[in-house]
């Protein structure tokens, strides 16, 4: 019968998930890109001119806006985003162009203006809570903080009904 040493059963095990931990990181599956979004052909947004097209012609040629102004002005935006993940980190934006046609009062185009990645903003929450005003209370004061306190003024107290404490003495 063979008998490993426990040194050389430890190296194979390491080079067994050394091999593994490899072929995991140069797989295909490890890196994720993807694209949101709008997808922009640099041609067709050159085409939109300001003062010559208008909300029909912006439609017929870019297609519908990913979204719209809700106030004020009647601006269409069409999003694009390019993301990528490596295996089970994050994902982060490459490129993203968020293109606004602004309209005048007339429907007709005003202005064309593009913004790229540097608009993109880091919002990272405080520890995964956020802070609240108030009381920080435990399960257990959610739970059973009521106890006692419901109904403590109403049926049985001074000036309720049947309190007892009324003109007549009752």
């Amino acid at each position: 019968m063979r008998q490993f040493s426990r040194h050389s059963l430890h190296g194979r095990i390491m080079l067994a998930t050394g091999l593994c931990l490899t072929l995991l990181a140069a797989s295909g599956c490890a890196r994720i890109r993807t694209h949101q979004g709008y997808q922009i052909d640099k041609l067709l947004v050159d085409s939109v001119q300001p003062g010559i097209d208008n909300r029909a012609s912006v439609e017929g040629t870019l297609g519908r806006p990913t979204f719209t102004a809700q106030f004020g002005e009647q601006d269409w935006y069409y999003v694009s985003r390019d993301m990528r993940q490596l295996a089970f980190s994050n994902p982060k934006p490459t490129a993203q162009t968020v293109l606004r046609v602004r309209f005048d009062a007339a429907g007709n185009v005003a202005a064309v203006d593009r913004m790229g990645l540097e608009q993109v903003a880091d919002i990272s929450p405080m520890g995964g809570k956020t802070p609240t005003l108030g009381r920080n209370r435990s399960l257990f004061d959610e739970i059973f903080g009521n106890i006692g306190a419901v109904g403590a003024g109403g049926m049985g107290g001074a000036g309720g009904p049947g309190g007892g404490s009324g003109p007549n003495g009752s």
